[in-house]
């Protein structure tokens, strides 16, 4: 394995780490300006401008999004549910510009009041390397179940 790859596989645990303890805003700081959130509903190839979307976000709206989390009254996150995720079968997808593609397979745990639920999928990244090291460019989910009505998803972030 290279250590390149090894610095990507890091990195995909950092951030489901903190997305698990609900630090947003280091989880916010791995984005790039430029950065791309995308969760497709109804296929995985569908055009975000012409379909709804789970999230078509960009980094103004990422940075919204989380801001929300933060102030404790989102609906959807109070009380912050307990969350761990389970990331594996990570993958190199090659290099576009200068930046590094990865896709993994990844397990949502979701603890509520209402009992567990479970979430898996795949996510694909386009990661930049920085400074301050590997940040998301671009981060695609796809939903096993993104063809069906979907609960609150509220371990997105």
């Amino acid at each position: 394995m290279t250590d390149e790859m090894r610095d990507v596989e890091r990195f995909l645990y950092l951030e489901a780490r903190l997305a698990d303890e609900h630090a947003y805003a280091e989880c916010e700081a791995l984005w790039t300006d430029d950065a791309l959130y995308w969760v497709p509903f109804g296929a995985d190839d569908i055009d975000p401008d012409a379909r709804m979307s789970v999230i078509h976000d960009n980094r103004s709206r990422i940075s919204t999004r989380i801001k929300q989390f933060q102030t404790g009254k989102r609906h959807s996150a109070a009380p912050p549910p307990r969350v761990r995720r389970v990331v594996s079968n990570v993958e190199w997808l090659g290099e576009e510009n200068g930046d590094l593609l990865a896709g993994a397979n990844f397990v949502v745990y979701e603890s509520r009041s209402q009992g567990i639920r479970t979430w898996a999928g795949r996510t694909e990244y386009r990661l930049r390397r920085t400074d301050a090291g590997l940040r998301m460019a671009a981060k695609k989910v796809f939903l096993i179940d993104n063809d069906r009505p979907l609960a609150t998803l509220a371990f997105l972030i």
